[in-house]
Order: C-alpha cells, then sequence, then structure tokens
C-alpha cells in the first residue's frame, strides 16, 4: 500500500511538472517505510505471511516492560552475532513449525492444544530473554577475567559461580531445538489419535511446555541477578 504514494507522485508530477512534488513524495513515501518497519503487527505479516490481531495475541503472564510489542524474531537480531544468536534463530524457526502445525491441524487437535499456543509464545519470549542475559553475563565472565589476571591466583567465588550460570544457559540454549523438534512431533502424532487419546497426550505436552518454561523462567530469574556487575 506504501506503494501508491510514490505512483501518485509520479503522477501529479507528470501532470502538473511541479519542482516540489518529487521529493514531497519521496519523504512520504521514507516516513511511511520507517513506521512500517516499526508496526510488530507489519512484522509479524512480513515473517509469517499472515495478518495477526493485535488484540488476539497472547499475553504473558510476565512481559518483559523493555520490550512491549517487539517480537521474539526482532529481539534476537539485536544479539552480537556468534553461536548464542545462531542456536536461538534456529530455535525461533522451530518455533514456528510447531505453531503452524497446531493452527493448520484439524479442529479437534486445536481444540486439545488450544492452551498449548501461548505457553509455546512463551518459550519464545523466554528463549530470548535467556539469550540477552546470556551474552550480559558472558561480559561480566570477560570483566572478571581481565581484573583478575597477575593479582591473585585465587579464584573469584564470584567469577566461579557466573562461569557456572553461563554453562547453564549455554547448555538450555543448546538443548531448545531438540525440544522444540521433539514437541512439534508429538504434535503430528496428536493430530493422528482419536480424540481421547489426543486430549492424553495433550496434557503431556502441555506439562512438557510448563517445564521448559519454568526451566527457562529461572535460568533467567539466576542470570539476572549479575545484570551491571
Amino acid at each position: 500500500m506504501n506503494l501508491i504514494v510514490p505512483v501518485i507522485g509520479v503522477g501529479i508530477f507528470a501532470t502538473t511538472l511541479l519542482w516540489w512534488v518529487p521529493p514531497l513524495t519521496a519523504l512520504t513515501y521514507a516516513a511511511l517505510i520507517f513506521l512500517s518497519v516499526r508496526d510488530p503487527v507489519f512484522e509479524e505479516r512480513a515473517l509469517t505471511g499472515r495478518v495477526i490481531d493485535r488484540a488476539s495475541r497472547p499475553t504473558l503472564g510476565n512481559p518483559d516492560p523493555k520490550f512491549p510489542d517487539i517480537s521474539p524474531e526482532r529481539r534476537v537480531r539485536w544479539l552480537p552475532r556468534g553461536e548464542t544468536r545462531q542456536r536461538v534463530e534456529a530455535a525461533l524457526a522451530v518455533h514456528r513449525k510447531v505453531v503452524t502445525a497446531i493452527e493448520e491441524s484439524d479442529d479437534v487437535t486445536r481444540a486439545v492444544l488450544d492452551d498449548a499456543v501461548p505457553k509455546l509464545h512463551e518459550v519464545a519470549e523466554r528463549m530470548v530473554d535467556v539469550a540477552h542475559r546470556r551474552e550480559k553475563a558472558a561480559g561480566a565472565v570477560e570483566d572478571l577475567r581481565s581484573h583478575g589476571t597477575g593479582r591473585s591466583q585465587t579464584r573469584n567465588p564470584d567469577l566461579e559461580k557466573l562461569e557456572y550460570e553461563l554453562g547453564a544457559a549455554d547448555s538450555e540454549i543448546s538443548s531448545l531445538v531438540d525440544s522444540l523438534l521433539t514437541l512439534r512431533a508429538r504434535v503430528v502424532r496428536i493430530s493422528i489419535e482419536s480424540e481421547a487419546n489426543a486430549r492424553t497426550a495433550a496434557g503431556g505436552l502441555n506439562e512438557s511446555l510448563d517445564e521448559l518454561n519454568f526451566r527457562l523462567e529461572a535460568l533467567d530469574a539466576t542470570l539476572a541477578t549479575h545484570d551491571g556487575r
């Protein structure tokens, strides 16, 4: 729809030959593009190919106030390039496939997995939170290591604790793709089960999502204690 502006501008200029029409058209077009890329609804449509009603988006139990209405796919691009970002991007790609598998399934499957969709969105939000905390923790580790070089041979207890938590974050992030691939396979199995069996399997899947969210939330809270250190 933004392309309508330059089309109209070219038409007016061709008719009137007014010199100020082209720069005004260019400025208007640039402003529309700038506003579009900052619109989370536009971004969801560009990334997933479907329109999402802002009011229907799931509300997390503890949304991060620093990132209102910003999708995990956009927030992950704020991470420095490296293994952590690559792993989270790969996990988000699988996450979208899991959500799509639920949304494109039959009515019975969508009904029994209705609670799973908001929990899946929580997983996406929290794993990006953990990735950002992990990068801050890695910076703190480097600071502590450089600060202690040549001063003392005694290990810094804060450094040891932070290194342990950093390893736990790396382990959890590394396992996210496998965890989500397993969830996707379980969604497919639920879609071919009888309704009674599907409901039982859906209960187990929701429990797995609860456990994954609990681990990510706990890890995020642990890493958050080191912010600003």
